[in-house]
């Protein structure tokens, strides 16, 4: 094939699935539900670009918060959005969905005059389809004759450019009108009608993927060979089955005798938890490989692979692998029947899936609190005056923020913050909270222990910041109790679908070397812990700096890095250790706080600052330290 923009074009569904959280439950009974990117091509789409295609997404979303998610969520996972048009007239489509039993997989759709069967020709042309290598269809979208219309067209300009047409046959018989609306779960209802319907596509595919019971209602019999024969009559596109657990059988040419003289794709050995979505991921997977002109045992291994992740996680696209962890699963397996209990593949898939690239962090932090209840306590101030002063700090980010480019951010608590938390949240700036109850040894979390309830209030873009005073020779039960805190606090990261930052300080009275700090690092490391980012003090020496990357490097090469912290140094001082960490790879910005505020603050608790004058001294603070940071970097 020729180099083209776009490696697939997914066209069709483009809704929000909601999946109740209670597995094991019925859908009446669910009491809460994760928000997900979903439909059948939408989910392929992100599938396709966690593998390194090059996925565009054909499709509308409604002017609404719904749409506006699936616009982002596609964005940051790689899928372009160009042709994915926002229709001011209708709503984004939702599907409530939950997993009651190894069986039963509940699911109601809400897609009445939903946006993204309104697609209409006028949305697209045939040069934008002559950008791709593949058109990928699916069946729900030739169901009315609006979204029929617009997907013949599409595949008639993908044939006269030579865009390659991939069918997933995505049988729902709701959307056919053959079921009532509370049966979205009916995998199989036989209808003449919609056999002949697809019957008048396939002619012009040249991929076409289904369950056997898609095969069947393709072919009109449930035969599958006879269905598979009476398909090979009218295309010669490449069949695949999908047959669950027991892998796939490709046919790229006749059907023989016996469904297992097809090109077999074996299944992996895995508990089945989920089977919703399991066909998108299969897809992505599949096509991986065929658009590479890879052999179909190849693209079939894939695929399996990828259906295998999606079966045994919660939800659809989320479920995706990246390429890393699809290569990995392949080269290493994993002895567990239930992946996602395989803690080593989990954290790879959480690692190598993180969309919002974060090069640079130059973060103003002002999440302190009992620092500045001191400061109101000695001026007679309450916590109100702590809340307008932070958001006189939050004002002074943004104004500094405007005069420097860069990756800006900031660290703020929700207990005396919350008013410049709200400000922040959505703004595009990296966010890190506190958890930890200030000062505490052995560490203690504000909110309590239930750590995983508190962070379900917590908006998914904040980064959940814990201090830790720890030492890797602290008396062993201290050190448990504060290992055994950090361990639940990183899993509740994990449940929750935040990201850690894990500051590790030794207590002022500990006797403290080059190795300190990279020893304590090891100890979480070898706990099972893996933060997103590090907070630290700049080593003294090089051979600190060494130990910090090295211990990094050699357990999480995902890692975002490591932000230095201030500890409310002068500027010439974080000036040298913004220089010895300049040509640090890892080292990615600071976390500095009461070096830029902590003067501000005493004079604007004192009432000797107006909030004006509070606001330019930090800003003007903030801006230098960018300044100063860039500078020593631009000297390597």
């Amino acid at each position: 094939m020729t180099e083209r923009r776009f490696d697939v074009i997914g066209m069709g569904r483009a809704g929000v699935d909601l999946y109740g959280e209670q597995v094991g439950g019925r859908l009446e009974d669910m009491a809460s539900f994760a928000k997900y990117v979903g439909g059948s091509p939408c989910n392929t789409c992100i599938g396709a670009a966690r593998l390194g295609l090059r996925p565009a997404m054909l499709a509308r979303v409604g002017d609404e918060h719904m749409g506006r998610f699936i616009r982002e969520t596609l964005e940051a996972e790689g899928v372009d959005t160009g042709h994915l048009k926002t229709d001011k007239d209708r709503l984004t489509a939702l599907v409530i969905l939950g997993i009651q039993d190894r069986e039963t997989f509940p699911l109601i759709f809400y897609r009445e005059n939903c946006a993204d069967m309104a697609i209409d020709p006028a949305d697209f042309d045939p040069a934008f389809i002559a950008e791709s290598k593949c058109l990928l269809v699916s069946g729900t979208h030739f169901s009315t004759p609006q979204v029929n219309n617009a997907s013949r067209t599409a595949m008639r300009y993908a044939r006269a450019a030579g865009t390659k047409v991939a069918l997933d046959i995505d049988y729902r018989p709701v959307l056919w009108g053959l079921t009532g609306r509370g049966l979205g779960e009916e995998r199989f209802v036989a209808s003449e009608a919609v056999s002949a319907h697809l019957q008048s596509i396939v002619p012009d595919c040249d991929l076409i993927v289904g369950t056997e019971e898609e095969i069947h209602i393709a072919g009109g019999d449930t035969d599958t060979l006879t269905a598979l024969r009476r398909l090979r009559e009218i295309t010669t596109a490449v069949l695949v089955v999908k047959r669950g657990p027991m892998g796939c059988v490709v046919f790229p040419d006749a059907i023989p005798e016996d469904i297992e003289q097809g090109i077999k794709g074996p299944g992996f050995p895995i508990e089945v938890f989920n089977v919703l979505g399991a066909g998108d991921a299969f897809m992505a997977g599949f096509l991986r490989g065929w658009l590479r002109e890879e052999p179909y045992e190849t693209c079939s291994a894939y695929a399996n692979a990828c259906g295998a992740f999606a079966v045994s996680r919660h939800g659809c696209s989320p479920a995706c692998p990246s390429w890393d962890e699809l290569s990995d699963f392949l080269k290493v397996g994993s002895p567990h029947f239930r992946l996602r209990n395989d803690a080593r593949l989990e954290q790879l898939h959480w690692a190598s899936n993180r969309t919002k690239e974060w090069p640079e962090v130059c973060a103003f932090a002002f999440d302190h609190r009992m620092q500045l209840e001191a400061i109101a306590q000695r001026h007679q101030k309450t916590e109100e005056d702590i809340h307008r002063f932070k958001c006189l700090a939050w004002r002074a980010a943004q104004e500094a923020a405007s005069s420097v480019e860069g990756g800006r951010g900031i660290l703020c608590d929700g207990r005396l913050g919350q008013d410049a938390l709200d400000a922040a949240t959505g703004k595009g700036v990296w966010i890190g909270r506190p958890i930890e109850l200030p000062g505490s040894r052995p560490l203690q979390f504000e909110g309590g222990d239930n750590v995983a309830a508190t962070l379900r209030e917590w908006p998914a873009e904040h980064c959940v910041k814990c201090l830790v005073f720890y030492h890797p020779d602290d008396p062993a039960d201290l050190r448990q109790q504060q290992e055994d805190k950090v361990k639940s606090l990183f899993e509740a990261c994990r449940v929750t679908r935040h990201e850690l930052l894990l500051e590790v300080i030794p207590p002022k009275e500990s006797k403290v070397d080059a190795s300190t700090v990279a020893r304590s690092m090891q100890r979480f490391y070898d706990l099972g812990i893996y933060p997103d980012w590090w907070k630290l003090q700049a080593p003294d020496t090089d051979e600190g700096w060494h130990n910090i990357t090295d211990g990094i490097t050699r357990n999480d090469p995902y890692c975002r890095g490591v932000l230095l912290l201030g500890l409310e140094a002068p500027e010439e001082v974080l000036g040298a250790a913004f220089a010895a960490a300049a040509s640090q790879p890892l080292c990615k910005g600071f976390a500095v706080g009461r070096s830029i505020f902590g003067a501000p603050a005493e004079g604007w608790f004192a009432g000797e600052l107006s909030d004006n004058d509070a606001v330019a001294a930090m800003s003007g603070s903030y801006a230098r330290l960018m300044e100063l940071w860039r500078s020593k970097r631009s000297d390597i």
